[in-house]
């Protein structure tokens, strides 16, 4: 690159020019033709040896540099740029100016652009089209039809480049019926590039039938024009319709491309057609497209979508030339496939690679470790994030502030909220979320209501949320607000708030109104149902959840593993050992549907409540080659409990085998030999742990100490209590126990205005209320053990 010059100088220059001139014209035209080309990076080593050697850039210059910062993505630069072309007198052309514009849209700098083209002295149609297109692709379709309109105020028509811009942004119909009459006035309707967008925004704005009669009017079409239509059935998910007309391309001798079998294939993989999505691939390589590295990823995207991971894997292994979106289509697709371990080494593999991960490569990294629960993970790669000086968009933000939340890190997760600087309604649902599911239900109230308080109206994803936060502690009341809210506010319809309002109250013990949600609902799924069979299951009412299980099925919907799992825990709860059988046995002759562990589990807990142990037992044996000591541990209990020590010996000895180094599974033996005083057996025992260097880990209550109850004993009064022949009285007050709202609670205040809820106490909640009246005896046996004996009788 250091000889461009003298190349230049020697073959191009004129008499009679100046040699500056005659330079600098020639690096232009270098510039130009290898800007032409795509070579964005050897425009700038072109420039950089042209500011080497002191030749002075001009107006013909700026415009290749600003589009090689653009599609390099060399924001940094590209301000410097700008600050070169102030210097040289050139920032008030207005192509550079379009340049301008263009590249700090392409940047997220949408105020920036703003500055540079109401600066402009003169703005052309060139500024015009490209600040109206910079709007456009902000969002700001309102600001973008306002320019536009301002435009045409100032008697400067569009071109079919200007309409394309304000096209590209648009998602509501009737702003695009709008645009179309314009073009039909105004005699774009035989463009064939403002037809094809058209036919784009059609599809994306869920009118396929207004595209399709669109482009069968057409007279002239493209294969863009038919990649068009074809979009908009891949985005509706028009599997038969895009089989049609890729037919009918055929017909029409319109061959299709890498474009259309990526639709295709899309289409495919939204309806998880396995079968058609492997016979396209066949036709894909047929036609000699396997190579794209678009239909690449495509293919990739539909095995996964699939769950057919090992095909995903070998396509993906396939593709020689992985870039950021197939690195990005393979970690996001394990992740949704329940593969984050898998999605973590793609990650590192990808890095390993030296490729470069965008900000929806992070999110889905962070995503995997969130399912992992690994905070060491996800700090690693908000680490690297940090020492990388990657840009991360909002919802990478949410994302890591997801992956702390889950990981129980609620700290970090608040100063991650605090620092998004553009929130929306999903990082207000996460760091809600977070605090709801980690139990913290007061705290996940308050910013409930200051997502209020910053006009961020919750959506359905905000509200399930808190229910199941309210579900988990009992807390009915607040759930009952949750509710109002609902109905007041208009959220929804939706099923999941439905079916999480069930669950609710089904588990705050309100199962009529669990009845009432769910026969108000105006239609159901199958997880509706599955929620209202096990909140009757969870209440004993084993016949009344048989009962929905069969109206269930005579609604036609498929069941799943989840309602049969559902109705087998109804059937344990309540004794209904025959109906329980018979309902396993459907699932898997009549339905075809495997039995997973949990089923299994609930089967033999079924069995062991009704006492029938060993029949347990064998149901053990035969459905599993190795069983889990979690199922063995089932029919260990039941032993105890029903007194059959001879099987409690064997299902002990099975545990031992399976986890040989859990010393309760050696103390649960011992006690089997001592309750029928075989000591030796329980001396053989001891024996072995003491080999293994296993200990008895002593008990301990699992009672909170977050308070001190002082109970002092008056030695004045135990004279009175001797006389009346009463143990002395301890006393205590409910004070404390009142302030923490266990056993009065306060009542929830809301406005007039129905804004704000104003901060309330849980109400009480069984467990919660367990452990603080076994704080209570606790205290009370410590302060009889410290009465004198003489005193106590």
């Amino acid at each position: 690159m250091n000889n461009v010059k003298p190349c230049i100088v020697d073959t191009l220059k004129k008499p009679g020019r100046p040699l500056s001139l005659n330079i600098t014209k020639s690096f232009n035209e270098l510039i130009n033709r290898l800007s032409t080309s795509g070579a964005h990076r050897e425009v700038l080593l072109v420039y950089s040896s042209m500011r080497r050697d002191d030749t002075p850039p001009d107006a013909y210059t700026f415009p290749s540099l600003l589009k090689a910062c653009t599609s390099l993505g060399l924001s940094s630069l590209g301000l410097s740029i700008h600050q070169q072309t102030i210097v040289y007198g050139c920032s008030s052309d207005a192509y550079i100016g379009s340049s301008l514009i263009h590249m700090y849209s392409k940047f997220g700098k949408t105020h920036v652009a703003r500055q540079v083209f109401d600066t402009m002295p003169e703005r052309s149609l060139v500024p015009w089209t490209a600040i109206i297109g910079c709007h456009s692709r902000a969002g700001h379709l309102d600001m973008a039809f306002s320019m536009y309109n301002q435009m045409r105020e100032e008697e400067i028509q569009p071109n079919s480049v200007t309409l394309l811009g304000l096209l590209f942004g648009i998602s509501q119909l009737i702003q695009l019926q709008c645009v179309h009459a314009f073009v039909v006035r105004s005699g774009f309707e035989y463009d064939i590039l403002v037809v094809n967008s058209l036919l784009n925004v059609y599809g994306r704005c869920g009118r396929v039938d207004m595209a399709r009669h669109l482009f069968e009017s057409v007279h002239q079409r493209d294969i863009v024009s038919w990649n068009s239509l074809l979009s908009g059935y891949s985005k509706n998910e028009n599997v038969s319709e895009s089989l049609e007309l890729l037919n009918r391309m055929r017909i029409n001798r319109a061959e299709p491309d890498q474009q259309t079998f990526g639709y295709l294939v899309s289409a495919i993989a939204n309806q998880s057609k396995l079968q058609l999505g492997q016979s396209v691939h066949g036709q894909i390589v047929k036609v000699g497209c396997g190579s794209d590295a678009h239909v690449e990823t495509s293919l990739v995207v539909m095995y996964l979508k699939c769950g057919n991971i090992h095909d995903a894997l070998q396509m993906f292994n396939e593709i020689e030339d992985k870039d950021v979106i197939s690195w990005t289509a393979m970690i996001s697709g394990l992740v949704q496939n329940d593969r984050a371990d898998e999605a973590l080494k793609t990650f590192h593999w990808m890095l390993e690679s030296r490729g470069m991960p965008s900000t929806a490569t992070i999110a889905s990294a962070l995503a995997a470790c969130a399912h992992l629960g690994s905070s060491s993970l996800g700090t690693s790669i908000h680490g690297y994030i940090i020492r990388q000086k990657i840009q991360v968009d909002t919802a990478a933000e949410n994302s890591l502030l997801t992956m702390y939340a889950k990981c129980g890190l609620l700290a970090q997760s608040r100063a991650v909220f605090e620092s998004i600087d553009d929130r929306d309604v999903v990082s207000w649902n996460a760091i809600v979320a977070g605090y709801a599911q980690n139990g913290y239900l007061d705290k996940a109230l308050d910013h409930f209501n200051e997502m209020r308080g910053a006009c961020q109206r919750p959506d359905p994803i905000t509200v399930v949320s808190l229910l199941q936060a309210c579900a988990s502690v009992g807390a009915l009341r607040q759930g009952k607000w949750i509710h109002n809210f609902v109905i007041r506010n208009g959220v929804g319809p939706s099923i999941s708030i439905d079916t999480a309002l069930i669950d609710m109250y089904s588990k705050c013990g309100d199962i009529d109104a669990a009845q009432r949600c769910f026969h108000d609902m105006p239609e159901h799924d199958v997880v509706s149902w599955s929620t209202v069979i096990g909140g009757y299951g969870s209440h004993g009412k084993g016949e009344t959840a048989l009962r929905m299980y069969s109206e269930f099925l005579s609604m036609g919907i498929e069941p799943n593993h989840v309602i049969f799992l559902a109705v087998l825990s109804a059937c344990s709860h309540s004794g209904l050992v025959s109906q329980g059988l018979r309902v396993f046995r459907c699932m898997t002759e009549d339905f075809g549907i495997e039995p997973k562990l949990e089923h299994h589990a609930s089967i033999v807990d079924l069995l062991t409540r009704a006492g029938r142990v060993e029949e347990a037992y064998n149901f053990v044996k035969k459905m599993f080659l190795q069983p889990s000591a979690d199922v063995l541990g089932i029919v260990l209990d039941a032993c105890r409990t029903h007194r059959n020590a001879t099987l409690a010996d064997v299902v002990a000895r099975e545990i031992i085998m399976l986890k040989p180094t859990n010393a309760s599974n050696y103390v649960q033996l011992a006690q089997s030999f001592a309750s029928r005083s075989k000591w030796d057996g329980m001396g053989e025992v001891r024996m072995q742990m003491r080999s293994l260097g296993l200990k008895k880990v002593p008990g301990v209550p699992k009672i909170p100490r977050l308070l001190v109850i002082s109970m002092p004993y008056k030695s004045s009064q135990s004279s009175t209590h001797k006389k009346s022949g009463k143990p002395a009285e301890i006393q205590y007050g409910t004070g404390s126990l009142d302030y923490f709202g266990f056993l009065q609670p306060r009542q929830c205040q809301v406005s007039t205005s129905g804004c704000m809820m104003k901060p309330f106490s849980l109400e009480f909640h069984m467990e919660l209320g367990a452990e603080w009246v076994g704080c209570i005896y606790m205290a009370a046996i410590k302060e009889l053990a410290s009465i004198p004996a003489a005193s106590r009788t």
